[in-house]
């Protein structure tokens, strides 16, 4: 197959791809908007009953942190894929991601790990992460593997010291919280 016609393919995959997790995720009973039908393009507070819901919150750049890692996964399939269907892989697992952290077993999870106030994403913000975990890969691609590792240390650190959350404290929390993390954290939701 030609490389013109296989990077179309490409296209048309990921094009059927963000329809069909807007499609399930709207099966699965997300809103598109947020419940007061607002959306702004940025909401900063990560504790508010407003994040997740509109385009762009500070949890945005731990979506792109997923793009980084899947950039990283996906680098040692180089000679074997081109770098357009290894994109379409990285935006499918974060479509996986999305449609499964939007279940209301990982909603719950959430909630046990101290995000009381989560109901979930808004259509528009999975469309978002979708978009942020695309835009992760594309950096990590112009950064290389070395470079990109730095950035992940510290857009993690900027997360740290400005939300008291990040992509790792996050996977920690989801599968298994810790009470001091917890207790750390309510610091950030009390003020």
């Amino acid at each position: 197959m030609n490389q013109a016609k296989n990077n179309t393919l490409a296209y048309i995959g990921l094009v059927v791809l963000v329809i069909a997790t807007a499609l399930i995720l709207q099966y699965q009973g997300r809103n598109w908007f947020a419940a007061n039908g607002e959306l702004y393009f940025w909401i900063g507070d990560a504790w508010s009953d407003q994040n997740s819901q509109h385009w762009t919150d500070p949890y945005s750049f731990s979506h792109v942190l997923h793009g980084v890692l899947f950039f990283g996964l996906l680098y040692f399939l180089s000679d074997k894929l081109s770098w357009m269907w290894r994109f379409n892989i990285a935006v499918l697992l974060e479509a996986a991601w999305e449609v499964v952290e939007n279940s209301s077993f990982i909603i719950n999870r959430y909630r046990d790990a101290g995000a009381l106030g989560y109901t979930g994403d808004s259509i528009i913000n999975s469309m978002a992460d979708l978009f942020y975990c695309g835009l992760g890969f594309v950096i990590a691609y112009y950064l290389g593997l070395k470079k990109s590792i730095l950035l992940f240390i510290l857009v993690e650190i900027g997360l740290i010291l400005t939300i008291r959350d990040s992509l790792i404290i996050n996977v920690i929390m989801l599968i298994h919280p810790v009470e001091a993390i917890k207790t750390w954290q309510s610091v950030m939701v009390a003020s």
